[in-house]
């Protein structure tokens, strides 16, 4: 006997085979590795093609899925790469807790950096930044992966520094310019600019940054 096993697929039920508890009629059942496997097919699209030229049947065919597959969980080509930028800012940095000013930027901006670096992001940031320009829903969607990401751990940082005596309290307008202060130089750089870093530039931006943030 033959039973659909999920939203993705069919299954086999042998005869005398154990029976798995089925889904009710109707219900869709998303395999989390069919989903896994498109989203990973996304970024190596975009990384590929760009946002402009990456189409679902693209996105599939790397998938090794079918399109309605793809269109069970994201209704467009827009909504698929929205979720998908969010989901990475909800993952996060790694919040440093070394005790120090100077430490705690050292490790954000290594992790950072090294996050930069990888092939895949130096390609999707930048072609996501110039739909961005075009596209307002793109635009709002990278500024709140900026914010949830990058600068809710550099308020972290400076908090804690804060508290730590390092730092004076930072009102709104002074704690908005600390964060531009620490994520604005190596963002700037690694994926403006696209210059490579030299050798002890991240402990010189470290030591240059605490600095600059005590004189708020």
């Amino acid at each position: 006997m033959t039973a659909k096993s999920s939203a993705d697929g069919p299954g086999e039920n042998t005869a005398g085979a154990p029976q798995t508890r089925r889904a009710p009629a109707g219900a869709a059942v998303l395999r989390e590795d069919v989903t896994e496997a498109i989203r990973s097919a996304v970024f190596a699209e975009l990384a590929a093609v760009g946002y402009a030229r990456m189409s679902i049947e693209g996105v599939a065919r790397r998938a090794g899925v079918g399109k309605t597959a793809v269109y069970r969980r994201w209704r467009s080509k827009l909504q698929l790469v929205l979720d998908l930028v969010s989901a990475v800012a909800a993952q996060g940095l790694p919040a440093p807790d070394t005790g120090s000013l100077e430490e705690d930027l050292r490790l954000l901006y290594e992790v950072t950096a090294r996050a930069l670096r990888h092939p895949v992001a130096g390609q999707i940031v930048p072609d996501l930044q110039a739909e961005a320009a075009r596209n307002p829903e793109m635009a709002a969607a990278l500024q709140k992966a900026l914010r949830e990401g990058q600068h809710s751990v550099a308020s972290g940082i400076v908090r804690a520094a804060s508290a730590r005596g390092e730092l004076s309290e930072l009102d709104g307008t002074d704690e908005d310019l600390a964060l531009d202060l620490i994520s604005g130089p190596l963002y700037w750089r690694s994926v403006v600019v696209r210059s490579p870093l030299p050798d002890g530039y991240l402990d010189l931006l470290a030591t240059t940054t605490a600095a600059a943030l005590r004189e708020l």
